[in-house]
């Protein structure tokens, strides 16, 4: 008897997708598996290459473990293909049994307040996206700002707050794009705001990104006493969770540093609610105005009705990253996820208005269950996921034609300049020769058409 087969397509080559293909691989079950990898990209890694900040090499130390599987060579990639444009469902159908979507979240979520519109406001994951050499995104960032602010308590508004902060030659050992440290290197900026509504211990923020603003040459670190006149529930928090034990060590130490020598500084208002992005008359940021709050006694907050203003001329928005829609597959708008049940993708009936499993398409990671947790989670979403995929066999798709060859086909007919596997060796390997040339590590190709040149050995 023959042995049935699974061939399944993994929409998004970050480490959700990985991550899934990784598990399946090496999951017990009695059938074969040939997987194919999509991505929009040229490259792999998604979020770990292009949204974590080029001076974190820890972090992405990652895409080791992640590059690790991928040589393996039991999993296909296929970059630079655009899901909905390059190749659609109704292709996937005719050659996969399944999909996974793995797409993650890389769209700022919104923020709700007068001007948010202005000029001079920001999305953060626009700005990451730039600093990180994004091919899709322009070459060139405003930054003329000497007073910038930015909005949220997460690692996202301190890996922001750093870049905008940080003397840019002090980013050259890094991977940063030459776009990038020579905007960075002309900008003006003497002071950075950091908003957040709650105190100083519900931030979101971990202790190393933290520690690591506390380093920076020739920033002071500002916090304000006032901020830390902490209730029984914050005294709790820090005394029952090591995290929020280390976060308030930290910021504890800087209330007693001296300041006024760096030619920056870097301030953390905490017990700050932003209401307005104040107009400064002529369409662009004049000032942020916020409502200075205060614990509630149960670990959260409430308005004081103080109403406070900080001049600024730019303000960065790093309230959370939100899904993107694909054409064909449900989204719940509201939460900029696909809607599931544990990675079982689900449509609703417009006629019962009841949900039921869409067969064969699954999704893992942040496009499954929010941008919500550290990398890490990943893998136990995957695991969710995968358990699922394998168990619904016998709702599999029956594709017309499954051979590995007829995907190649489909996208050379096109025209499809995809890139793959030996491709990403080949860009990887230019980018470090360029960062020996200049005694660096790598120095990251930005252009699109560029990458793809190098990654198909067209250059």
């Amino acid at each position: 008897m023959t042995r049935n087969k699974l061939r399944l397509a993994i929409v998004g080559a970050g480490p959700a997708g990985i991550y899934a293909a990784d598990i399946l691989l090496k999951s017990e079950r009695n059938f074969d598996v040939s997987i194919d990898l999509f991505d929009h990209l040229p490259a792999p890694y998604g979020l770990v290459r292009y949204g974590v900040a080029p001076d974190h090499p820890r972090i992405k130390g990652i895409i080791t473990a992640l590059r690790e599987v991928l040589d393996r060579g039991d999993i296909r990639i296929f970059g630079n293909v655009r899901f909905g444009e390059d190749i659609t469902l109704a292709d996937l159908k005719k050659h996969y049994n399944a999909v996974i979507f793995a797409t993650g979240a890389v769209k700022d979520a919104d923020l709700n307040i007068p001007g948010v519109e202005l000029e001079g406001s920001y999305g953060a994951a626009d700005f990451v996206s730039w600093y990180d050499g994004h091919p899709d995104y322009p070459r060139e960032w405003p930054l003329d700002a000497q007073s910038v602010g930015v909005i949220g308590n997460g690692n996202v508004a301190l890996d922001a707050a750093r870049m905008l902060a940080k003397h840019a030659e002090d980013l050259l050992p890094t991977e940063i794009p030459a776009n990038v440290y020579e905007g960075l290197s002309r900008s003006p900026v003497t002071d950075v705001h950091v908003f957040g509504r709650r105190g100083p211990t519900s931030v979101k923020f971990t202790p190393l990104e933290l520690r690591e603003l506390g380093e920076l040459r020739d920033v002071d670190m500002i916090v304000y006493d006032e901020d830390f006149d902490y209730d029984d529930a914050a005294r709790a928090a820090v005394a029952g969770n090591k995290q929020v034990f280390v976060i308030d060590k930290v910021l504890q130490q800087w209330r007693k540093r001296e300041t006024g020598q760096a030619s920056r500084r870097l301030h953390l208002h905490f017990f700050a609610k932003p209401l307005e992005v104040v107009d400064d008359g002529n369409g662009r940021v004049g000032a942020l105005r916020y409502e200075r709050t205060a614990p509630d006694g149960e670990g959260g907050v409430v308005g004081t009705g103080e109403i406070r203003e900080i001049p600024i001329q730019a303000l960065y928005r790093a309230v959370g990253y939100f899904g993107s829609p694909l054409p064909g597959i449900p989204f719940d708008k509201k939460f900029g996820v696909i809607p599931n049940h544990e990675g079982q993708v689900l449509i609703r009936d417009k006629e019962t208005g009841q949900s039921r499993q869409m067969y064969g398409v699954y999704a893992t990671g942040w496009i499954k269950r929010g941008p919500v947790g550290l990398i890490g989670h990943t893998k136990s979403d995957a695991m969710e996921t995968i358990k699922h995929l394998i168990n619904d066999l016998g709702n599999w798709w029956r594709p017309e034609s499954p051979s590995e060859e007829s995907v190649i086909e489909l996208l050379e007919s096109r025209g499809i300049q995809w890139t793959d596997l030996d491709g990403w060796h080949r860009l990887d390997e230019h980018e470090q020769a360029l960062g020996a040339a200049e005694e660096r590590k790598r120095i990251k190709v930005v252009p699109r058409d560029e990458m793809v040149q190098v990654s198909r050995g067209e250059v």
